[in-house]
This record gives structure tokens, C-alpha cells and sequence, in this order.
């Protein structure tokens, strides 16, 4: 087991975004959280991450594991070129030749190389940063949300070969998606969430077979 949330809830004052939940994530899966907006989604994906503390309950990684995390809303310092955001991010975590790491992902990413601050990018330059500070480290665990949401196609299909192929190499993938088409092309399992609240979790097989998620969640 890679990571655990147990009993795990979350409130912001009297406004309760998750309700206790109980998460596994295992080598070699790929889960895909699934519902409509304000659902869970993504205070579960931060919860895990260990961006957000729980209300109750609580979240246990395995010793060693490195987590990384990409948020809805990019988590960059716009004043810092995408160079320097990525150093910054890589000596923050202990990264080994943190320039070495740099240079990788900003030719991975096709990122600009020059030093432009990252708050003048596209869109699209700016998620991918996202991504490429979140693999920094090469971590075990990659929590995504909405991770291709911006991307153009090409650098779409990039990302998610990265992910498979940490999944295939023992990692473990959960992402929150609007795009029912990367649940059936990425996922193992599938996690719906509604009100706060996990109402399904189980593989892709048993999700298509169950038509009464099919029509809330097409």
C-alpha cells in the first residue's frame, strides 16, 4: 500500500467539503475521481497530498514515499522564470543536481527556456510547469487535478505516458478528471464522488457496468 486515508474528512468552518472517507491506493494503479464540481474532488486530492490537514481522521503514506502534487490552480511563483520556479521547487525537496532536474523537465515540457516570469505565460505553459514541478524528485505517488485540462493535445498524450508509465513501474496515479474519455483510457478504478462524499469506488469494468453512474456522471 502506497497511501491511506482513513476516516479522512475535511470542514471550512460549518461547511463540510468531505465527509469522513476511506481511500486506498496500491502499486500499479491508476484512479481516476470523478463528479461534478464541489463534490470532493480536489480537497480529497489535497488531503492526500498533505496540502490540507484533515478535520478528522487521518492520511499515512509509506515510509519513503515521495508525493507529487499538482493542483487545479497552478503552484508556481509568478514573479520566477520556469527555471527558477523548478530549481526553487527542487532544492526545496532535496532534489540531487537540482540544475541537472531543471534542465530535464524544462526540455520534457518544452518549456521556455528564457526568463520570462512565469505569471507572463500562456495557459497552457503554466499548467504544463505545474506538472513538471510535480515530478520533480521522481515521485512515487502523483496526485492530479484536472492535470490536462489546458494542455494541447500533444503535450496532453506526454503527460499521461508519464503516468502510465509510473504506474507500471510500481507507482501509484490519482487524478480528478471532467473528461470521461481519460477515466476509460488511464484509469484502473474509479472513485465518484457526490456532496462530499465517495457514493462509488471500484474498477473501470464494474463503473461501466453500473448504469445508474453512467447517467449521473455522463
Amino acid at each position: 500500500m502506497l497511501l491511506v486515508a482513513q476516516g479522512a474528512s475535511r470542514r471550512f468552518g460549518s461547511r463540510v467539503a468531505l465527509h469522513p472517507t476511506t481511500f486506498e491506493l496500491c502499486e500499479g494503479e491508476a484512479v481516476a475521481l470523478i463528479g461534478p464540481n464541489g463534490a470532493g474532488k480536489s480537497t480529497l486530492l489535497a488531503l492526500l497530498a498533505g496540502a490540507l490537514e484533515p478535520s478528522s481522521g487521518e492520511v499515512r503514506l509509506r515510509d519513503g514515499t515521495r508525493v507529487g502534487w499538482a493542483p487545479q490552480r497552478p503552484a508556481q511563483y509568478g514573479r520566477l522564470s520556469p527555471r527558477e520556479n523548478l530549481e526553487f521547487f527542487a532544492r526545496l525537496e532535496g532534489v540531487p543536481r537540482p540544475e541537472r532536474a531543471t534542465e530535464r523537465l524544462l526540455s520534457d515540457f518544452e518549456l521556455p527556456q528564457e526568463d520570462r516570469p512565469s505569471d507572463q505565460l500562456s495557459v497552457g505553459n503554466r499548467q504544463r510547469l505545474n506538472v513538471a514541478i510535480a515530478l520533480l524528485g521522481e515521485p512515487r505517488v502523483l496526485l492530479l487535478d484536472e492535470p490536462a485540462a489546458s494542455l494541447d493535445p500533444r503535450q496532453r498524450r506526454l503527460l499521461w505516458q508519464r503516468a502510465e508509465r509510473l504506474r507500471d513501474d510500481g507507482g501509484g496515479v490519482v487524478f480528478a478528471t471532467q473528461t470521461l474519455d481519460e477515466v476509460d483510457r488511464f484509469s484502473d478504478r474509479v472513485a465518484c464522488l457526490l456532496d462530499g462524499a465517495v457514493v462509488f469506488d471500484g474498477s473501470l469494468e464494474s463503473y461501466r457496468e453500473s448504469r445508474p453512474l453512467a447517467e449521473v456522471f455522463a
